[in-house]
């Protein structure tokens, strides 16, 4: 009986009947899908950055108060104190919340981006 690399500790043996005949050690099969290269992935809509990694994807929502741009904040990424405008309450730093601020304004992409509120994710969803 053939043993691989160092001897075996008492009682260890090849159980692979096929090893043992030919004297070959075990082999493992093979898949036959398709592989990707390693420096490919699938391709994504939008470029890497820093803030998607960090904020959350932005993605725009539609509701009967118009288009609103919305952008998840993670707990470890809320640091500042907010008050949210569904309830008047305040969102203590270290809270997972809702960024929120209008898509369709008129007066231009820089006026809505610094007119943005952060909500309470659950007055968002009821608001």
């Amino acid at each position: 009986m053939r043993r691989l690399g160092r001897e075996p500790e008492q009682g260890l043996v090849l159980s692979d009947p096929f090893a043992q005949q030919s004297g070959r050690a075990p082999t493992v099969s093979r898949s036959n899908r398709p592989r990707r290269s390693r420096g490919s992935r699938p391709q994504d809509d939008e470029p890497d950055d820093l803030s998607r990694v960090l904020y959350g994807r932005l993605h725009v929502q539609t509701a009967r108060d118009g288009r609103w741009n919305v952008q998840s904040l993670g707990a470890s990424n809320s640091v500042k104190e907010y008050v949210c405008p569904g309830c008047g309450l305040r969102i203590a730093p270290g809270t997972a919340h809702t960024v929120a601020w209008r898509a369709d304004g008129l007066m231009g992409e820089a006026d809505d981006v610094a007119a943005r509120r952060h909500w309470h994710n659950h007055c968002w969803k009821i608001r």
